[in-house]
């Protein structure tokens, strides 16, 4: 198996509980379509995604421990089937009725049992890491979890009309999400949490941020504090524009957010207001440059990132939200060598470099044009 390097996760750490590590690390959420694109073979096993991440210059591995919440039992609305922007089809959250919506579904509903989750691809990536890898697993859904179960709209009258039968809502999911990160926290190959759970689109939060802050602050609480107990950085994914949610978010502990949505969130703006209280991860955007850009577009936007957001530490390089299927291999390389090259600290990217760049990336542009 080649490498590139050897993997530290102590980099990692050190930079998503606020510090300056040897050199920027690299974090983001490769799909298995670019996997596969990139290495020029199927990427299937965890020993497969293993190898990639070693070919890339990754610190860690990301693996997902799933909860079945609903059941088997279909939307009142019926499914709602997409696809991803890979093409996999996908099923969208209900809108309107969803699973549960009152207090005779939510006493009938299969509600999944701690035995009833399944282990085994993280304890499968455990045994297959290398020396100065960990897993970062990847799980939450405590407010998107109440949505899908209830239909959003459902959700909303709710949080007015029948807040007991919220609050039971989300005490149900939360305490089962609490529980599975007992567990996962309890294994020393899992080095860190992915905590997904969007609060939020483009122009702001998706509910005022007081029915965060009464039902699902609370348990996030809850779940940073076991982490940080035991070790665990703690890493929040959410979307859109969360900057009414800044202070509340360091507030409740976490240690990381990603991606800082470039659709919504301007990083510059947030590492101006957090400074290192809070590591930011990303946010090359995944349409453009990432995916519709040029390499040289996606050089200079990475230069930028390192000098104006990477000064001080407490900040991982990536993409805006993951690396689609569509992304352009030489695309994604532009982004991970620049860090490589130029993410080291002290960091220091002199203007002419910067300004060498702008000009390769405007004739790559005029090119294509």
């Amino acid at each position: 198996m080649a490498r590139r390097y050897e993997p530290n996760f102590e980099r990692l750490r050190t930079a998503l509980t606020g510090g300056k590590p040897d050199r920027v690390p690299i974090y983001d959420s490769p799909r298995p379509g670019f996997m596969s694109n990139y290495m020029g073979k199927p990427v299937e096993t965890i020993e497969d995604v293993i190898e990639f991440r070693l070919a890339v210059g990754y610190d860690y591995v990301s693996v997902r421990t799933e909860i079945d919440f609903k059941g088997g039992v279909a939307p009142k609305e019926g499914v709602r089937l997409g696809h991803d922007p890979d093409g996999a089809e996908r099923e969208w959250a209900p809108e309107g009725l969803g699973i549960i919506t009152s207090w005779a579904d939510f006493e009938k509903h299969p509600w999944p049992k701690p035995e009833d989750i399944d282990y085994s691809e993280c304890l499968a990536a455990a045994k297959a890491l290398p020396e100065g890898m960990k897993l970062i697993e990847g799980r939450g859904h405590v407010f998107t979890g109440v949505c899908h179960l209830m239909g959003f709209e459902t959700f909303a009258m709710a949080v007015y009309e029948q807040p007991d039968l919220v609050q039971a809502m989300f005490d149900k999911v939360g305490a089962t999400v609490y529980n599975l990160f007992e567990n996962l926290t309890s294994m020393d190959a899992v080095g860190a949490l992915h905590f997904n759970d969007d609060l939020a689109y483009k122009k702001g939060p998706l509910v005022s941020p007081e029915v965060y802050r009464k039902y699902q602050f609370p348990w996030m609480r809850k779940i940073i504090d076991l982490c940080h107990q035991r070790g665990k950085p703690f890493i929040f994914h959410t979307d859109g524009n969360n900057a009414k949610l800044l202070d509340d978010i360091i507030d409740i502990g976490v240690d990381a957010i990603h991606p800082v949505d470039p659709t919504g969130m301007d990083i510059r703006a947030t590492r101006a207001k957090v400074g290192t209280r809070l590591c930011l991860c990303g946010n090359i955007n995944q349409t453009y440059p990432l995916g519709l850009g040029t390499p040289a577009e996606v050089e200079l936007e990475a230069l930028r990132l390192l000098r104006d957001v990477g000064q001080d530490g407490a900040y991982c390089l990536g993409s805006g939200h993951s690396v689609q299927d569509y992304v352009p291999v030489e695309n994604f390389k532009a982004m991970v060598e620049t860090g490589l090259k130029w993410g080291k600290y002290p960091i220091e990217i002199p203007d002419s470099v910067i300004a060498d760049a702008g000009q390769r990336a405007e004739a790559s542009r005029a090119k294509i044009a």
